[in-house]
């Protein structure tokens, strides 16, 4: 197995119709992905002294975080409004060798950076709103 770029991970925001059409969120330079599930315990006392999970049960959650470069871009602008206003939107997260995971988000935090002369940056965090599927 060959290692993949991480520059080849994207974040990609929905144009809000039914089935959206996605923009790369433009600038992302750095970009992280966790997948979390809470479990539900069955142990009984037949388990012998040890732990036992109930298998596809309890909740699921993805978070992503990125920062990048502020560059003006219409996927900027939506994520910033979407930012403030509290709205879930549909996002992708697209992968080196075309692996894709689609899914509704909540911008929970949006920061923005910027040094006198410099660059404006910006840093993200979004969770998981419903399942999220690989494609």
């Amino acid at each position: 197995m060959t290692a993949q770029s991480g520059a080849a991970f994207l974040l990609k925001i929905g144009d809000g119709q039914a089935s959206p059409t996605y923009a790369t969120v433009a600038g992302l330079r750095t970009t992280q992905m966790s997948v979390a599930g809470e479990m539900v315990a069955v142990t009984t006392k037949d388990s012998g002294g040890w732990r036992e999970l109930l298998s596809g049960a309890g909740t699921r959650s993805v978070s992503v975080a990125g920062a990048g470069v502020f560059t003006g871009s219409a996927a900027e602008a939506r994520l910033k409004a979407n930012a403030l206003a509290g709205t879930i939107d549909s996002y992708e997260l697209a992968f080196d060798g075309g692996e894709r995971m689609r899914g509704r988000f909540l911008i929970t935090k949006l920061d923005y950076a910027g040094d006198y002369n410099g660059e404006r940056s910006y840093t993200l965090a979004l969770e998981s709103s419903g399942q999220v599927a690989s494609l």
